[in-house]
């Protein structure tokens, strides 16, 4: 069975990993990138607190021992269905089954100057280049001509209340409280002020009123200026509009508002649903197309559980993955009408705002964790998600020199190395 997967995010690298090996098949994953990321920790990148090595890893060193799995560096230019092949920069790819893993990508809802001027976070590199703005505008504030200068160059504006948003938000409050004020005596940190908008009345929107409140709660006594009820219009470099009629004047704007499915070229229109996703059955295969699937981000499954599609985040595409690895092996068997439908059985969701400052809720026991416990619930997930013994040390190490020391040793400006996101890039 010649299976190609697109995407080596947590489904397409879960999958991958499931036919590892595996008598019957052949598989090639293919990625624009050679790494795998983590995305979950993307804003510790983006604020000094990890290397970006840290979550990212290598996709041909965990396939090293592989006799079936193969991996190409390439950008997918178009899917052609009727001839079972995908076309790609480097040339093109056959399939008996293809798998779509391609993830989701940041949703600025069509409005293009956000586009241009504020900064998404769902990348590595895009990490990177936000905390290149972010390091560069304490030097560039300690050439500030009047105090309204500096404020707008040391403020910073955080778009979306969800998780990404929340953590971001508490990470640059860290900094201004612990380790700023150290770097750059000669600035007045007063000045500086951290913005989080969100469009609904709540923080965390998708978790429990106990977890939205404390969040809240969190985030305003690390000196987070919270506004709920809030859209913002336009963002020209400077000035952030908002629907209200007010303005805040920053130099930064993070984006964490939405996201919308990476649908490939040569994917029929009809089949794509709210967010940019690509509607599938219970055994993520796109309607209408028997050798397809849709796994992760990018997929569109509504089950009785779940009638308006499952959570995207990354254990739905972890399960959804294994549901497919085992069909797969059933196909093999030539099982293939007593195929295994998925449901989502959600364990939770979590959020950290700083140090000992967290938030846990568990459906099944109905369990709810703040504080210190849920801080330490939430970190020792993500070190266990994390690819790569190397990496989970690392990581670790990091944490435990940062818990003690309040301070982050990786605030580094790399010029030349790659072109930083500027206001009209």
């Amino acid at each position: 069975m010649k299976i190609v997967i697109i995407g080596g995010g947590f489904a397409g690298l879960k999958l991958a990993r499931m036919l590892n090996n595996k008598a019957g098949f052949e598989v090639t994953l293919i990625d624009r990138n050679n790494y795998h990321q983590f995305q979950p920790l993307f804003y510790q990148v983006a604020t000094a607190g990890l290397d970006a090595s840290n979550i990212s890893f290598p996709l041909r060193k965990i396939f090293q021992k592989s006799r079936n799995v193969r991996v190409r560096l390439a950008e997918v230019k178009e899917i052609i269905a009727a001839e079972n092949k995908i076309v790609t920069d480097i040339g093109e790819f056959g399939y008996d089954h293809l798998v779509l893993a391609t993830g989701a990508d940041t949703n600025f809802f069509g409005n293009q100057r956000l586009q241009a001027n504020a900064f998404p976070m769902k990348s590595t590199v895009e990490a990177l280049q936000l905390r290149h703005r972010l390091l560069q505008n304490f030097e560039d504030a300690l050439m500030a001509t009047d105090n309204n200068d500096l404020q707008q160059k040391l403020s910073v504006v955080v778009v979306g209340g969800g998780p990404t948003g929340v953590e971001v938000s508490g990470a640059v409050a860290e900094m201004k409280k612990y380790v700023l004020p150290k770097d750059y005596p000669e600035l007045d940190f007063n000045a500086m002020k951290i913005y989080l908008l969100e469009g609904s009345h709540k923080t965390l929107g998708t978790m429990s009123e106990k977890s939205s409140k404390e969040s809240r709660g969190y985030l305003e006594k690390l000196g987070v200026e919270v506004f709920t009820d809030t859209v913002v219009e336009a963002y020209d470099g400077e000035t952030v509009s908002l629907k209200n009629g007010t303005t805040i004047k920053a130099n930064t704007v993070i984006w964490a508002a939405g996201i919308k499915g990476n649908v490939p070229t040569g994917i029929d229109g009809g089949l794509i649903a709210r967010g940019n996703r690509i509607k599938v059955d219970r055994v993520s295969r796109m309607e209408g197309i028997s050798n397809i699937y849709a796994l992760g981000d990018v997929a569109y499954m509504e089950t009785p559980r779940y009638p308006n599609s499952h959570p995207q985040v990354a254990n739905v595409a972890i399960n959804q993955a294994k549901n497919l690895g085992l069909n797969f092996i059933r196909m093999l068997n030539g099982n293939s009408h007593n195929l295994l439908e998925f449901e989502y059985d959600d364990k939770g969701s979590m959020a950290t705002v700083g140090r000992n400052l967290a938030v846990v809720d568990m459906p099944k026991p109905k369990l709810h964790f703040k504080g210190l416990l849920a801080w330490l619930i939430w970190m020792g997930l993500h070190l266990f998600l994390l690819v790569g013994v190397k990496n989970r040390v690392q990581v670790f190490i990091n944490w435990i020199y940062n818990y003690f020391t309040h301070d982050q040793n990786l605030r580094l400006i790399f010029k030349g190395l790659f072109t930083p996101r500027k206001n009209n890039a």
